[in-house]
């Protein structure tokens, strides 16, 4: 998604276009990254108990970065088109979110044949 908006950035805008749209995927992507590490999804050995508490310390520390990447994407580096910014975070964010979805629902019709 990232790159395919990077592209279209370039295309429509030129090179500061597209790094709006890298910035815009950059501070969708890192806090995603952090919510992950942070939830223990990647180590199944963490204690079931403990999964709502690491799952609420992980979406705090998900939601305090993006808010900070947020405001430093804007005060350091001002995005030079910031409808391409928020397209790119917004297609970033629904990526993670559809994904699974669309995928489930893949597989599914696949095994009907």
């Amino acid at each position: 998604m990232t790159l395919a908006g990077m592209l279209l950035g370039f295309v429509a805008g030129g090179v500061g276009d597209a790094l709006a749209v890298l910035k815009g995927a950059l501070v969708a992507i890192i806090p995603q990254a952090l919510f992950v590490l942070r939830a223990g999804i990647l180590n199944p050995r963490q204690r079931a108990l403990q999964g709502a508490k690491r799952l609420l310390r992980a979406e705090m520390g998900k939601f305090g970065l993006t808010v900070a990447l947020f405001t430093l994407a804007f005060v350091l580096v001002p995005p030079s088109n910031p409808a391409f910014f928020f397209s790119a975070y917004v297609a970033v964010v629904l990526t993670h979110w559809l994904g699974p979805w669309l995928l489930r629902r893949q597989r599914s019709t696949s095994r009907g044949n």
